[in-house]
């Protein structure tokens, strides 16, 4: 497993903003912006990241704030904002990009909290690919600062795969259908993917999730070139 280290940077507002950061053992292929779920970067999000490194991908998550414990993830959540979320996502592009990553080579992907980021990173900045894997806040917006996803899709401006598990209660079917064809109108390619089971998550073990993981891969070897 390829090891993670956090780097803490200074920014130009006076703020401080972490990166949990993995480096491919050898050639790399392109750059991943992974944003993590709403408890923050947990070891599963680290898990994530080293994974992407595995594949030949430079992964680095910035945190958009500090781990919470769960019932602390809805208050942490409410209070993001769109400019908040896209600074700190900026911030990790440029880091790519100082690492001889080329916009064109750039993605962002998360899952959960952070799979719904990524998709309003897609709609707003102009990078090679994206992919959400059970993002909510379709309908509804996750936080008063954020846009529905819904908004979000005929904004997209990069090619965007979403995948859903038909078994997420949080997120009913019909919302994730109405995001399909929001998604279709977009000047790029799109395409949502359900799942009968768990198989749409790779959060828990390498088990579960193995189609998901791979779709994952294959969207960014396609459109990261």
């Amino acid at each position: 497993m390829i090891p993670t280290r956090t780097e803490t940077l200074s920014l130009t507002d006076g703020r401080e903003l972490r990166l949990t950061v993995a480096e491919p053992e050898n050639a790399v292929r392109g750059g991943l912006v992974v944003l993590h779920e709403a408890r923050g970067v947990t070891d599963t999000v680290r898990g994530l990241v080293s994974g992407l490194a595995a594949e030949g991908w430079l992964a680095v998550a910035p945190h958009l704030y500090d781990e919470v414990s769960g019932e602390d993830a809805p208050a942490m959540v409410s209070g993001l904002s769109g400019e908040d979320v896209l600074a700190d996502t900026d911030v990790a592009f440029v880091w790519l990009g100082q690492q001889g990553v080329s916009q064109d080579r750039m993605g962002v992907m998360g899952f959960d909290l952070g799979g719904s980021v990524a998709m309003v990173v897609a709609g707003s900045r102009t990078i090679g690919a994206a992919v959400t894997v059970g993002g909510g806040g379709i309908l509804e917006p996750l936080a008063d600062g954020l846009p529905s996803l819904v908004e979000v899709a005929e904004e997209l401006t990069c090619p965007w795969l979403g995948l859903y598990g038909d078994d997420d209660t949080d997120i009913p079917f019909g919302d994730v259908e109405k995001l399909r064809d929001a998604a279709a109108a977009a000047p790029v390619a799109t395409d949502v993917v359900r799942f009968s089971h768990t198989d749409h998550r790779f959060d828990t073990t390498p088990e579960v999730g193995a189609e998901a993981w791979q779709r994952a891969l294959n969207w960014f070897d396609s459109h990261l070139r």
